[in-house]
């Protein structure tokens, strides 16, 4: 699926039959008006997941761009002039084949001035790969850096043309030991992880979860990875029991830990705290626990806590997940600050270009990137690779919500100390 999104507005049988009516809204704008003479036309490459089953990291990613699109109807104006800007959006289709053939066909056949993979590893490493290999500058996010780094070869050599910024494992990691730190348990942690991928990552002894928990003085519990998608948990269940886990940690899908947060209650074990990555990012995964979902924690890529101010509206964190719910009737969730901060580095970068049609000019641009965005400060300067910005990771615990079933509240700063808690995690009410 293909959807060129021009700043002279798409037609609407053209947005319908490329995104679906949900993105019409934000899609289409008003007509253009009269304005001063354009010096030319920044074309920029957007791909992110529309579509299969990493869909709900890139959820957000369509409205944002609705709304720049609204910014840029009268062209953008950089130290060199106003330019037009065509945007022509892909969907990854969640496929790695998918995002290595469409970036390669903005680089090559539309020659975008840059590209701009979003949203999932299986999204941005394909599409960066072919950003570097034919000499197209490239921003990305919504992936731990080493992720996007390391299985490409970034670990020995830097990369020329793509640069990342979001949090790093390891951020991700440690934000885990220090909600369990602020709880009153035996220190004892059952691992739960799926025997795929993300379980092998997170499980892994030297780099994984196990190192900074041992690290910290927990005992852990490994009683052996599961199947995905089982429908039996009661091996670790028994094993946590045995131990006297007071903790979990790990990484599953929602529907995994659908399962093994109703066995756990069906066979009487509950534990202090659930802190599972993946399971947990969305609302609709918390939703599907029902009244078990109460207290369960995760890691927090962003929320309307966040103390930042967009580089291009002004609107606060708050403001933008106001946005969001009352034109979708959805509730805000985490990635929606990093479909917003992408364009505000985009652009930012395209604004302080010396040439925006020329690729080295804007390559020198990202280079030199300080920006206080809505999601922190993105600053490629700073390490801890080359080609990366890493940006906030915090600790949250789901609670009960007013306007929503749950909402997401910081209960933990320990790796980054740029706002405090919004409250102390509590243990799980285990309430049915």
């Amino acid at each position: 699926m293909e959807l060129t999104n021009k700043i002279a507005r798409p037609s609407r049988r053209t947005v319908l039959k490329g995104m679906g009516a949900g993105l019409v809204a934000s899609a289409l704008g008003a007509p253009m008006v009269a304005r001063a003479q354009s010096a030319g036309t920044i074309k920029i490459g957007f791909v992110t997941p529309v579509t299969g089953p990493l869909a709900l990291f890139g959820e957000t990613d369509g409205w944002a761009l609705g709304k720049i699109q609204d910014l840029l109807k009268n062209g953008l104006e950089t130290k060199s002039g106003r330019y037009d800007v065509e945007i022509l959006m892909r969907d990854s289709q969640s496929d790695p084949n998918r995002a290595a053939e469409v970036a390669g066909d903005l680089i090559l056949n539309k020659e975008v001035h840059l590209l701009l993979p979003a949203s999932t590893t299986d999204t941005v490493s394909p599409a960066a790969d072919q950003a570097e290999l034919y000499e197209c500058p490239c921003i990305s996010t919504g992936a731990p850096w080493q992720a996007i780094i390391f299985p490409r070869g970034g670990q020995d050599k830097p990369f020329k043309w793509t640069y990342h910024f979001f949090w790093g494992l390891d951020e991700a990691l440690n934000t885990f030991v220090g909600l369990w730190n602020t709880l009153d348990t035996n220190r004892k942690v059952g691992m739960l992880f799926p025997q795929n991928a993300d379980g092998e990552t997170w499980g892994n002894d030297g780099y994984g979860l196990p190192a900074p928990t041992q690290k910290a003085g927990f005992e852990i519990v490994v009683p052996g990875y599961f199947q995905p998608r089982t429908n039996d948990y009661s091996a670790q269940i028994n094993a946590f029991k045995a131990a006297g886990c007071d903790i979990i940690g790990g990484i599953t899908s929602p529907d995994d830990f659908k399962t093994f947060v109703n066995q756990c209650a069906q066979q009487g074990y509950k534990p202090k705290a659930m802190t599972v990555a993946a399971a947990l990012l969305f609302p609709s995964g918390i939703q599907a626990l029902g009244p078990l979902g109460d207290g369960m924690s995760s890691e927090v890529w962003w929320t309307p806590a966040f103390p930042f101010k967009s580089t291009l509206t002004g609107q606060a964190s708050r403001d933008i997940a106001n946005a969001w719910e009352n034109e979708t009737k959805k509730q805000w969730t985490q990635p929606l600050g990093y479909s917003h901060a992408l364009w505000e580095v985009a652009l930012d970068v395209l604004k302080r270009s010396e040439n925006p049609l020329d690729r080295a000019a804007n390559l020198e641009a990202i280079v030199a990137t300080k920006l206080d965005t809505l999601i922190g400060k993105v600053d490629f300067s700073s390490g801890p690779h080359a080609n990366v910005s890493t940006t906030p990771i915090f600790g949250g615990q789901w609670r009960k919500g007013d306007k929503w079933p749950y909402d997401l509240k910081i209960v933990d700063n320990t790796v980054n100390k740029l706002f405090e808690p919004e409250q102390k995690m509590v243990p799980i009410p285990w309430s049915a």
